[in-house]
């Protein structure tokens, strides 16, 4: 990752992150993913992706399952029509330069 996107994900918003963590679920489908991963691909520390991830498990967008001696994190319906507004908003975000 370069500096200036390094530099960037630093000062996401709330938005940002739930967005990325959403992206890392959705890009990985049906299998799951796990928090180490989802750590990496969010750009966050595992403690904060775990304590993101639970927010969104509160919230119904993903759900954990046990998957021998570690949870797979998968996003649900609710977190996909989530997402997809997300997009949606972030396209329209883009075109008036705001950043989130």
């Amino acid at each position: 990752m370069s500096m200036s996107k390094t530099l960037l994900k630093q000062n996401r918003s709330v938005l940002g992150i739930v967005r990325d963590i959403l992206q890392a679920c959705m890009d990985a489908g049906i299998n799951g993913i796990l928090v180490s991963k989802i750590s990496q691909r969010a750009n966050l520390s595992y403690g904060k992706a775990t304590h993101n991830c639970q927010k969104l498990i509160d919230a119904g967008l993903i759900k954990s399952v046990r998957n021998k001696r570690s949870y797979i994190f998968m996003i649900t319906e609710k977190g996909i029509q989530v997402f997809q507004e997300f997009q949606k908003f972030h396209d329209v975000a883009k075109e008036i330069n705001v950043r989130f």
